[in-house]
């Protein structure tokens, strides 16, 4: 068997799932937070990692992004990520084979991330793939940032690919809403810190995307069936996917 007939872009988060990164997107807010006043723990920051800023800051601080002092820590934030995160991360083992082989397979691929926009080119340059996808979207290019659904359906427009003929690979419970909100079934890997338990809703869930690729072959992309739609939603039902 090959790839389902039907299946025609694949749509990647790069966070945890091509990039070891969500640890120092938790130090970065961590810090950034602290410079502020607010002495919030790593731990509690890590839980909220595959969200964006409009969502992450106000749910652990009570502070809008779009305040002043919202504007100014997110601002502080992406420097501290910048200048002392950045340069040190890595991409998880055979993240760029992977890619290289839906690219090779003739899949459209996209980045749907609740990171900016700087970001996003920068860590997909660390993952070696910076030429092989062919749009981003991110937390620049929308109004709500994951678990919304809204960086997969433009994605999806941009591609101009239907949610039916598409797939999305993530690490966070946030991905998966994300996707099932679009209507567009989740494969989820364990690398970014959730078990398989936390993601509850994805098709598939392997260890990291090292064992989707070494599993291609049983895995969705080789067994040549697209899973059954299922009905787009406003938002999942509270139990569905974990918050």
């Amino acid at each position: 068997m090959g790839l389902p007939t039907d299946l025609r872009a694949v749509l990647l988060d790069i966070d945890g799932t091509l990039v070891d990164s969500n640890d120092a997107h938790a130090g970065a807010w961590q810090k950034a937070l602290l410079e502020f006043g607010h002495d919030v723990s790593k731990s509690a920051i890590r839980d909220w990692i595959g969200k964006g800023g409009d969502r992450l800051l106000p749910e652990l601080t009570g502070i809008a992004e779009a305040s002043k002092e919202g504007r100014a820590i997110s601002a502080r934030r992406k420097e501290l990520f910048r200048d002392h995160y950045l340069p040190k991360l890595r991409m998880f083992p055979r993240a760029d084979e992977l890619v290289v082989r839906m690219f090779d397979q003739g899949l459209l691929l996209a980045a749907a991330t609740s990171a900016t926009r700087s970001e996003v080119l920068a860590l997909l340059k660390i993952a070696g793939v910076d030429d092989l996808i062919h749009v981003e979207t991110t937390a620049d290019d929308v109004s709500s940032s994951k678990p919304a659904p809204d960086v997969v359906n433009a994605a999806l427009e941009m591609l101009r690919v239907p949610p039916e003929r598409a797939v999305f690979i993530g690490d966070t419970p946030y991905d998966v809403e994300a996707g099932l909100r679009a209507g567009v079934p989740v494969i989820a890997v364990e690398s970014g810190g959730w078990s398989g338990r936390d993601l509850k809703g994805a098709i598939e869930v392997y260890r990291d995307v090292e064992d989707l690729h070494e599993r291609w072959d049983e895995s969705f992309f080789g067994t040549g069936r697209m899973p059954a739609p299922r009905p787009r939603h406003g938002r999942m039902p509270r139990g569905a996917v974990p918050y």
